[in-house]
C-alpha cells in the first residue's frame, strides 16, 4: 500500500494497520547520472575479479543476511503483510541461494569443450554489463536476491528498482550489500517511471529482468527491445492444481490449502485454479471447505500466523471486484467473499464454486486469498481445462500413478509441473513460464547464463 505524497516521493504503509511507515524520495536526475556512473565503474572492477573473489564477497552477503534475519523479517511483515514465520524463511532462502551458487558456479562457468570437425573449440562465459531488475513486492527479498546472485556471480553489475510499497526492504538490502563491499555492483534505487525508461535506454545497461504483472512486463520488455537489450520476464500465472480420482485426498486437500492461501494467496506460482476429476470432486470440496472455514486472519507479526492482510488496499479492492464479476457470471461464493471492515488491506479467505471457462475467476489471475474449484469430467478434460489459460507458469498434479503423472506432465502447458507436491522454487531447478507468463529462466545454470556472453572459441 503506497501513497505518493507528491511527484517526488512515495510513502510506504503497513497493510495490517494503515499506519504510514516511511517516506522515500525518487532519485534526482543528477543522482541517476551518478548512479549509472558508479555502477559502470563498479562493474569494470567487479568483472576483473576472479570468480573466487566474487563468491567470497557474496558469501559475506549471505552472512550479513543471516545476521540481520530478524530485522529483515520484521520489516517485510510491516511493509507487505506477510507473516513473520514466512518472512524469516524468506531471508534464510536468500542466504541459501548464495550457498548454492558458491558451491556450483565454478563448474557452471568453466569453459565447456565442444566437438568440432578439426582443431579445438570451447564455449566461455563472459559478463555483458549491468542488468536492471524491476522486482515485485510479494517476496521483497527473495525476488531480488534470486535475480542478483547469478548475475553478480557471472561478473555483471546489478541495479534493482524495488516495488514502491517495499522500498524499505530494498533499502535495507542495499545497506547490507554496502556493508559487504558490494555497494558499487548491488544498487537499490527508487526510480520514477520516466527514470526507469531512461535507465533501460542507457548504453551501460546490458539487460533487463522483470518479475511482475503481464502489463508491466510487456511495457518494460518493449522499452528494452527498442534499445536492443535482452530481457527475462517472469510474469503472472493462473496455475492449475489438478486432482485426479486416484489421488491421496488427505494429502491433496492439505496441500491445496497451503498452495492457495500461503502468503495470503499472493504468489505467482500459487494454485489459482483447483481442477477436480468428477469422481472425487464432492469429497475433495467438502474437506477443503472445512479447512478453509477454519482459517483465521491473524496479526502477521504473531508466531504461528498463517494468513495476514493483503499487501495494499488497491489490490484488495481489485480482487473483490474480480470476485463480484465472477458471481455475476455464475460463480457461487461458499466461504468468505468480502473485505474486512478494519484498517488495512484485509480480505476474507474465499472459495468460489461452479467456476467455468470464460468467467473472470477462471480467465484472470486472482492474486489474493481466493480459491476456485472446477470440476472436470475425466482426465482429458482436466488437462484441457488446465491448458485453457493465457498463462503457463506452473502446475501441480496429484495422482498415485507415477507413470500417468509423468505422461500427463508432458501435456500440461507450463514452465514447471510438480507431481504430488505444491509448486515451489529452488536454486537447483529453473523457474520461468510460457505464454503470457513470460520467457527466460532464473536459477540453476540457466539463470546464471541468461545475461552472460556465451562465447565460441575455435582454434585450428
Amino acid at each position: 500500500m503506497t501513497h505518493p505524497a507528491s511527484g517526488d516521493c512515495v510513502f510506504t504503509v503497513n497493510p495490517a494497520t494503515g499506519e504510514t511507515l516511511g517516506r522515500y524520495p525518487f532519485l534526482s536526475e543528477q543522482a541517476v547520472d551518478d548512479m549509472l556512473a558508479r555502477a559502470q565503474e563498479g562493474f569494470m572492477s567487479w568483472r576483473a575479479k576472479t570468480l573466487g573473489a566474487r563468491l567470497d564477497l557474496l558469501h559475506r552477503l549471505a552472512a550479513g543476511l543471516r545476521a540481520r534475519k530478524e530485522e529483515l523479517a520484521r520489516l517485510a511483515v510491516s511493509e507487505m503483510g506477510k507473516t513473520i514465520t514466512s518472512a524469516r524463511a524468506e531471508v534464510e532462502k536468500c542466504a541459501s541461494v548464495i550457498d548454492w551458487y558458491g558451491e556450483h558456479a565454478p563448474a557452471l562457468l568453466r569453459d565447456k569443450p565442444m566437438p568440432v570437425p578439426m582443431g579445438k573449440a570451447h564455449l566461455s562465459y563472459a559478463p555483458t554489463g549491468i542488468v536492471l531488475a524491476v522486482m515485485p513486492w510479494n517476496f521483497p527479498y527473495w525476488q531480488i536476491i534470486r535475480a542478483a546472485v547469478p548475475i553478480l556471480a557471472g561478473g555483471n553489475g546489478f541495479i534493482v528498482k524495488p516495488a514502491e510499497n517495499t522500498l524499505g526492504c530494498g533499502a535495507l538490502l542495499n545497506e547490507i550489500a554496502q556493508d559487504c563491499d558490494l555497494g558499487d555492483v548491488f544498487i537499490s534505487a527508487n526510480l520514477a517511471r520516466e527514470q526507469t525508461a531512461r535507465v533501460i535506454a542507457d548504453e551501460r545497461i546490458s539487460g533487463v529482468t522483470v518479475t511482475g504483472s503481464v502489463r508491466v512486463g510487456r511495457l518494460l520488455a518493449g522499452m528494452a527491445g527498442e534499445n536492443g537489450k535482452k530481457t527475462v520476464l517472469e510474469l503472472g500465472g493462473s496455475d492449475p492444481f489438478i486432482v485426479l480420482a486416484d489421488a491421496d485426498l488427505d494429502k491433496a486437500v492439505d496441500a491445496a490449502v497451503t498452495a492457495r492461501f500461503a502468503n495470503c494467496g499472493q504468489v505467482c506460482i500459487a494454485a489459482k485454479r483447483i481442477i477436480l476429476e468428477a469422481p472425487i470432486a464432492e469429497a475433495f470440496t467438502e474437506r477443503f471447505l472445512d479447512k478453509v472455514r477454519a482459517l483465521r486472519l491473524e496479526d502477521p507479526m504473531s508466531d504461528g500466523a498463517f494468513i495476514g492482510p493483503m499487501a495494499r488496499t488497491d489490490l484488495r479492492d481489485g480482487l473483490h471486484k474480480q470476485v463480484q464479476q465472477s458471481i455475476a457470471e455464475g460463480a457461487r461464493v461458499v466461504v468468505g467473499g468480502e473485505a474486512v471492515n478494519r484498517p488495512g488491506a484485509w480480505y476474507e479467505p474465499t472459495v468460489l464454486l461452479d467456476v467455468t471457462p470464460g468467467m473472470t475467476a477462471f480467465s484472470e489471475e486472482l492474486f489474493g486469498p481466493v480459491a476456485c474449484l472446477i470440476t472436470a469430467q475425466d482426465i482429458d478434460h482436466a488437462i484441457t481445462l488446465a491448458n485453457d489459460s493465457a498463462y503457463g507458469l506452473g502446475a501441480s498434479l496429484w495422482t498415485q500413478d507415477e507413470r500417468l503423472g509423468l505422461a500427463l506432465s508432458q501435456r500440461i502447458e507450463s514452465g514447471g509441473v510438480f507431481i504430488n507436491r505444491i509448486t515451489a522454487s529452488d536454486p537447483a531447478l529453473p523457474i520461468g513460464g510460457v505464454k503470457a507468463s513470460g520467457y527466460g529462466r532464473e536459477l540453476t545454470e540457466l539463470g546464471l547464463h541468461e545475461f552472460m556472453n556465451i562465447k565460441t572459441v575455435w582454434a585450428c
